[in-house]
């Protein structure tokens, strides 16, 4: 969704109809997750993609007609075994669509949504998908209010605490309430698409070897800022576009930086001087991944540092070091790969085993 909103707000200021399709389930080998997003816009422009091109035409013709009627519409498609070539999944997986016509008038809240997401602020969009309830009606929830209704007060107050708490977690997905936001009930359908700012990738060391990992995060969408003390390396001309450089002592920056459980630490310094106090900080805060840099030496003599340092198993267990996965890599750009392959992997669950040599489904339900 972030990718096409530039066009979406474009279509909204002008008050010109379109038709927008969001991924709202998907099973098995679902081309693409929760939340991504197809629509078609004037002069039959469109923007997106809801499976890599599997239903796309079908999703088309779809769009236009909820546009002509101004009804939403959900549509499940999945692969048929009687006709291989039927619209539908060739990967074998299922994806449910909502599709929707938005004008300002439908949805009187979208423009301020689109606004908060491309200004990178935190915002949940809640959708009817099923039940008993406007199907389409959407509720925009942000920190310190919300916006529109999806149908009863009840409904939206249960919606907007689980909201709340989704884009805490950068989460998105299918939840269920009674009519009036009963919590043991399941009538209603509500998809909750958390637009939360990009996570943090912290690196620290001004080497080859960070430059190449800055550069795949940022390819990842993380925001990134590289770190390190000595001036003379900590260049911005020698790291991708975007990419925010800093002068400072690694330890010091990241004591006065907040993290969360989405942020990355990838420590390439390689030198105790810098990597022990910096890693005596990281592994006491919230992190989704801590890895650094070094030979089975370096990482046995940090390890014996980091103890009488006074971390505790637990918190030594966060490590992953020496850091990255064995893909046999050797130019900064492959230990960038190898590094953003553990990240994925750690983040998913994911076992780092060639799929060749694995059985069962590819993408596991969470």
């Amino acid at each position: 969704m972030r990718e096409i909103l530039p066009a979406l707000r474009q279509w909204y200021a002008t008050s010109a109809p379109f038709g927008l399709a969001t991924v709202v389930g998907v099973s098995r080998s679902a081309p693409r997750d929760p939340g991504a997003a197809m629509a078609v816009g004037p002069d039959d422009e469109v923007v997106g993609s809801v499976s890599g091109g599997c239903v796309e035409g079908a999703v088309f013709e779809l769009a236009q007609e909820v546009v002509e009627s101004g009804e939403a519409r959900l549509e499940t498609f999945g692969y048929s075994d009687d006709d291989a070539f039927a619209v539908g999944l060739t990967c074998g997986g299922e994806i449910t669509l909502l599709v929707r016509p938005v004008t300002p008038e439908r949805d009187p809240t979208f423009g301020a949504v689109a606004e908060t997401v491309l200004e990178g602020r935190p915002v949940t969009l809640a959708t009817v998908t099923d039940g008993p309830a406007p199907l389409g009606a959407t509720l925009a929830v942000w920190p310190d209010r919300v916006a529109g209704t999806l149908g009863t007060r009840g409904l939206d107050a249960a919606v907007t605490a689980d909201a709340r708490g989704e884009l805490a977690l950068g989460a998105t997905g299918l939840r269920h309430y009674g009519p009036r936001g009963e919590r043991r009930e399941d009538d209603v359908s509500v998809f909750l698409h958390s637009f939360a700012p990009p996570p943090r990738m912290l690196v620290f060391g001004a080497i080859d070897y960070a430059a190449a990992v800055a550069r795949l995060g940022d390819f990842l969408g993380y925001r990134v800022t590289v770190c390190d003390a000595r001036p003379v390396f900590t260049t911005p001309k020698r790291f991708p576009p975007g990419v925010e450089v800093v002068v400072d002592w690694p330890h010091r920056y990241l004591r006065a930086t907040d993290t969360d459980e989405r942020t990355v630490i990838c420590v390439l310094t390689h030198d105790p001087k810098f990597d022990v106090p910096l890693l005596e900080v990281a592994l006491r805060r919230p992190a989704a991944y801590i890895g650094a840099m070094g030979s089975r030496r370096t990482h046995d003599e940090r390890t014996k540092r980091l103890t009488e340092a006074g971390l505790t198993d637990d918190e030594m267990s966060r490590l992953r070091s020496p850091i990255g996965l064995d893909l046999g890599a050797r130019t900064p750009e492959e230990v960038a790969v190898s590094v953003a392959a553990e990240m994925v992997s750690l983040r998913w669950g994911g076992s780092g085993t060639p799929l060749t040599a694995t059985r069962g489904a590819i993408h596991p339900q969470s």
